[in-house]
């Protein structure tokens, strides 16, 4: 369990939102930080790929002809 304290407007949002959706507060909280984290996890891929000395970059034109664009 873990808890947080949100400033006020936020909260007022997500209490709005569960109103009107019927949702629990918890679910947009929960699916936010889902997201998150899984765009947190993207980027730090790429900064690792960026820096990796064995890496193979495409031009943009091989890219489209790879996948017939």
């Amino acid at each position: 369990m873990i808890s947080i304290r949100l400033p006020k407007e936020m909260e007022n949002h997500i209490e709005n939102l569960a109103k009107s959706t019927q949702r629990p507060k918890s679910f947009f909280i929960k699916e936010a930080l889902a997201n998150y984290l899984e765009d947190m996890e993207d980027y730090y891929d790429v900064l690792k790929r960026k820096n990796d000395k064995d890496r193979n970059p495409i031009s943009l034109e091989e890219l489209k002809r790879a996948i017939d664009l």
